[in-house]
């Protein structure tokens, strides 16, 4: 927000917090010592932006209509107050001391902005972009102006006009910090990553202790895959920050990512600590131990999850994966249902389903969960072949063979699919097309010849085979 930085055409003004609870307590007593002090109108300001610098903005707001009660044609004081009721988010009433400031004084680009900024809390953003304009007109170089367009700029998600703006005040001046942290966010939603890890570390260099740019920064470093280096960041902006959740998450997934399951956990953990209910670090949380085999512990973090959201249908399919791997196919099922009556539409759902309902003997409620797979991701590969090789054990042929081929045109090295066709062409006296298939398989998974002499005994000494097995 535009400051009062021009209020008293005062270069020295102290900086936020710069006063001491011992000038406040001078303040008080200045106020105490009667009527003629109270109607120091520079006391008055002194006061105002001591306790706006303080965010005490109730106090401020008293102080300045005591202030526009001797100057009530100082489009400043209108502004100030404003600016004040802005930040008591009384939107409205600081639109029209806006209006009455521009009144007074229609050529102050800084009224303009201050009126954009609350016009964009309103959310009423065009508007907001035209009082910008209309302060660039008056002085087309003015930082403020230019900083919030651009910052309005990329909550309607023009990035590239943001961009562009940022820009333009970076080459009038290059050590804007703020310029380079917001460029910096554009870049991150463009795509440009390593543009916007440059901007990051820009920002840093001017302003060190930023924790938000620290995290960003990380975000930014995760995305491109430079694990180690965004848990670097990470640790800087917890550094300045410990108590941010959102850091010891995304910490913690960096840790994934590098297969550090354990100091995954502790991050997770620590995001709990700071924030109970935080459903992703559960669920992350639970996806961790089940990826470390403790089936167990990943299931309680799971249900927690599901505890805070019943709609948190992930939850769900996390702890149905750990009931299937723990060879509780039941439980298994009943939590993929229920994820699938949250969201239908997922197909690696549906698939898990399928198994389930394979491992239960449900063939036909399996083929049909496989088909739901196939309606919503029609080149799923692994459903082709599990469709396929499940009709070939209940002795559907034709359909079989089709949904083998489907799998193969999706996945040509698809070696399941190879063997199993290979077999239906045994099936079918189709020995060269068989041997042709089986040798695609082997080339593509050795292991599947020891499987083929478990099933097939009695073909090792086969004309047609017995060379393909010799190799």
């Amino acid at each position: 927000m535009a400051g009062f930085d021009n209020f008293d055409e005062d270069e020295h003004l102290p900086r936020p917090n710069d006063r001491s609870d011992d000038d406040l307590r001078r303040f008080r007593e200045q106020l105490k010592n009667g009527e003629k002090d109270i109607n120091n109108t520079e006391a008055l300001e002194e006061i105002i932006q001591f306790y706006f610098d303080h965010a005490q903005f109730e106090e401020a707001l008293h102080f300045v209509d005591r202030l526009i009660s001797f100057e009530p044609f100082s489009g400043d004081a209108w502004q100030r107050k404003g600016m004040i009721l802005n930040n008591l988010y009384r939107y409205d009433e600081a639109l029209t001391c806006y209006e009455k400031a521009l009144q007074l004084n229609p050529t102050d680009p800084e009224v303009f902005v201050n009126r954009g900024i609350t016009l964009d809390n309103l959310n009423r953003v065009e508007e907001a972009l035209q009082c910008f304009n209309s302060g660039l007109e008056l002085e087309p170089f003015y930082e403020d102006a230019l900083f919030h367009k651009g910052v309005t700029l990329e909550k309607q998600e023009k990035f590239d006009e943001a961009v562009a703006v940022f820009r333009m005040m970076l080459d009038m001046n290059p050590e804007h910090p703020d310029a380079w942290y917001e460029l910096g966010y554009c870049y991150d939603f463009l795509e440009k990553l390593e543009e916007s890890a440059k901007c990051y570390d820009e920002h840093i260099n001017r302003d060190p202790y930023n924790y938000n740019a620290w995290y960003n920064r990380g975000i930014v470093l995760n995305r491109l895959g430079q694990y180690t280096k965004s848990i670097e960041s990470y640790d800087m902006a917890l550094a300045i920050k410990e108590d941010f959740p959102s850091a010891w998450y995304n910490k913690g997934n960096a840790y994934a990512n590098l297969g550090k399951l354990h100091d995954a956990i502790d991050c997770f953990k620590m995001t709990l600590q700071h924030e109970p209910e935080d459903i992703p670090a559960w669920h992350n949380l639970g996806n961790a131990y089940e990826e470390l085999g403790l089936y167990k512990e990943a299931i309680a973090a799971f249900t927690t999850a599901i505890k805070h959201d019943e709609a948190h249908y992930e939850s769900y399919f996390g702890r149905g994966s750990c009931y299937d791997s723990m060879e509780q196919p039941k439980k298994a099922l009943l939590d993929y249902k229920k994820a699938i009556s949250i969201n239908p539409d997922y197909p690696e759902l549906w698939h898990a389903k399928g198994d389930a309902e394979y491992n239960l003997d449900k063939v036909e409620e399996c083929l049909e969960s496989y088909r739901m797979v196939l309606k919503l991701d029609a080149n799923d590969a692994e459903a082709w072949f599990d469709y396929g090789d499940t009709l070939f054990e209940i002795g559907k042929i034709p359909e079989a063979s089709e949904a083998l081929n489907s799998c193969l045109k999706s996945a040509p090295q698809f070696a399941p699919a190879h063997y199993t066709l290979a077999r239906i062409q045994i099936m079918l006296h189709e020995h060269k097309a068989a041997v042709q298939s089986l040798t695609k398989a082997f080339s593509l998974e050795p292991d599947l010849m020891k499987q083929f002499k478990k099933d097939y005994p009695d073909l090792k000494t086969h004309h047609d085979f017995a060379p393909l097995l010799k190799k």
